[in-house]
């Protein structure tokens, strides 16, 4: 997950606002008070109010979890419940449209959780530290997800990926999935991972080999472009668990999954 701005939340909303849809008769919530002009919510409360959403515990390994009856595991319950809706609708229209419905999911904090590098991060980011942990393939997954893959395959949507982590992080996140049990597609030509090196043809607009200019929201609005217009799919539904994850259209509907620890432009 390549962060160029990664913040911890600065509002005790961002806690506890949980799952947010986004999109087409959906309400949208901002998710940044940078330019406020009153004094910021207490960071080392705020880190507790965290706690408090997550159910943090720590675990006979040492991992911090995020506990199944927590506020957060009911906020992406209702989120998926959401997203499920919308993969029955496709399903059952598909024989009106050309193209074939899918989803698109982002991977972390959409997927794989990452709430135990967070928190023994004190809610920060270092790219040589969060290189080692995603190489680790050890994280739990996001209460839920892998049952979600799942159903989208069974009701006959494609399942793509679209994430901020890097072409050389690939071999760890296809293992790292494939041990939480999210073992669709997780071929090359449905996980769309950043490759700076050789940029796709598709974001030459931002992008050339050796040259990467690509905002998130380009990046993952022009991959999403890729599935619909290159590849014949139609995205009925986008999850992602940051803002940046959705816009830019190119998905019939977009979810948003509760993460108080980070922010991604």
């Amino acid at each position: 997950m390549h962060k160029p701005l990664r913040l911890a939340s600065v509002t005790a909303a961002c806690a506890v606002a949980g799952a947010v849809l986004y999109g087409t008769g959906a309400a949208t919530a901002g998710q940044s008070t940078a330019n406020s002009t009153h004094e910021p919510y207490n960071i080392g409360q705020l880190a507790k109010d965290i706690d408090a959403y997550y159910g943090t515990t720590l675990d006979a390994d040492g991992v911090y979890q995020a506990s199944p009856d927590s506020p957060y595991a009911a906020d992406v319950a209702r989120a998926d419940a959401a997203v499920r809706e919308q993969i029955d609708r496709a399903a059952r229209t598909a024989h009106r449209h050309h193209a074939k419905p899918a989803i698109v999911f982002d991977i972390d904090d959409t997927l794989l959780l990452s709430l135990d590098y967070e928190k023994k991060n004190n809610y920060g980011y270092d790219g040589a530290t969060w290189a080692a942990y995603v190489d680790r393939a050890d994280r739990p997954a996001v209460p839920g997800s892998p049952a979600l893959v799942r159903y989208a395959e069974r009701k006959g949507v494609e399942v793509f990926y679209n994430s901020g982590l890097g072409e050389d992080q690939r071999d760890a996140a296809v293992l790292n999935l494939k041990r939480v049990g999210v073992d669709v597609n997780l071929d090359a030509a449905h996980m769309f991972l950043k490759d700076k090196a050789h940029p796709p043809s598709y974001l030459a607009h931002c992008a050339t080999p050796g040259t990467w200019k690509c905002t998130t929201v380009q990046y993952k609005a022009g991959t999403r472009g890729h599935i619909e217009g290159d590849l014949g799919h139609d995205v009925v539904a986008n999850v992602g668990d940051q803002y940046s994850d959705l816009r830019g259209g190119h998905a019939d509907r977009t979810y948003k999954l509760p993460n108080p620890t980070y922010f991604v432009e």
